[in-house]
């Protein structure tokens, strides 16, 4: 397919203008790539999330809904940043009603709401793990999308047309390592699936999508690099590991094709996307974490599976 010089799919560029997104846990990571993308494709986003320029949220990070918002309006589209706790169901009820009240209806939701990494026990089975801070990672990275998709999906069935997309981490039945990780990304597909099967009278497509290794903010400071300087990293696996923009760029690419309702129900990743929509990440290139685990990861840790 015939991209842009800018390395987006040719027609995307604007082809979200007059659209209305929320994107849940825009604030960092792949959110803020998903919301930065939407805006530089025309649409209008609303950016959510409980770190504000007057207060950081739990995970302590300087990133914030504003700063996300404003590259939004940067990138051609329109940032709205709201402050909203996704785990409050009144909080997300008024969010959703301030959405109607002033454009009617929506037309993407994205839930992409996580946080839960530094809750994350990678060296212990269940029966050894803090049981309070895992449950409490599961509601964060579980109910919240739950609640918004409660409040949210009404605006989309006024429309009669649009997309949810479910951000997580993998798209295969593979165990990912750690229990409430594990038991979280692959409930959020379950979401998916879900609200695809009670959608689909109402022309409305959910789908589950994940990125490859993706250098979220938090990631670059682990290697300690930049988005700029990130390639001097020693890491053989970080070489091939792909900007929050090749996520974000995914999203536009399904949000804009007039037949995603044939992929409804569907976990679907940016290793395969790219190969059908041709688009780029922002530097160009077209990272595949999947094929590349197949080349040089599945020896040592098995097949990653077939997608879900």
């Amino acid at each position: 397919m015939r991209t842009s010089s800018a390395g987006r799919t040719s027609g995307t560029e604007g082809g979200l203008r007059g659209r209305v997104a929320l994107v849940a846990g825009g604030t960092r990571g792949g959110g803020r790539g998903v919301a930065v993308e939407l805006g530089a494709a025309g649409a209008t986003v609303y950016v959510t999330g409980r770190s504000t320029r007057g207060g950081r949220s739990p995970l302590d990070r300087p990133e914030t809904i504003e700063g996300t918002a404003e590259r939004v309006t940067a990138a051609g589209g329109l940032g709205i940043p709201v402050r909203v706790d996704h785990a409050v169901p009144a909080e997300v009820r008024a969010l959703t009603e301030r959405i109607d009240a002033e454009h009617g209806g929506l037309d993407l939701l994205v839930n992409g709401v996580w946080g839960g990494d530094p809750s994350t026990d990678w060296a212990h089975p269940l029966w050894e793990q803090d049981l309070d801070t895992g449950l409490r990672m599961f509601r964060n990275a579980v109910e919240t999308h739950v609640v918004t998709s409660r409040f949210a999906v009404p605006l989309l069935i006024a429309r009669g047309r649009g997309l949810v997309v479910e951000v997580t981490d993998g798209n295969t039945a593979r165990y990912r390592g750690s229990f409430f990780y594990d038991l979280a990304k692959s409930t959020v597909i379950r979401l998916a699936v879900a609200q695809a099967a009670e959608l689909r009278p109402h022309g409305i497509a959910a789908v589950a999508l994940t990125p490859g290794f993706l250098r979220s903010e938090a990631v670059l400071e682990h290697f300690g690099v930049t988005e700029q300087t990130w390639r001097t990293a020693t890491d053989p696996h970080f070489a091939h590991s792909e900007s929050p923009a090749y996520l974000g760029r995914a999203v536009v690419a399904l949000a804009t094709d007039p037949d995603v309702l044939a992929r409804s129900g569907r976990a679907l990743s940016t290793g395969e996307l790219h190969r059908e929509y041709g688009f780029t990440d922002a530097d160009g290139t077209r990272p595949d974490f999947p094929a590349y685990w197949a080349e040089a990861l599945e020896g040592e840790f098995g097949p990653l599976g077939d997608p879900l």
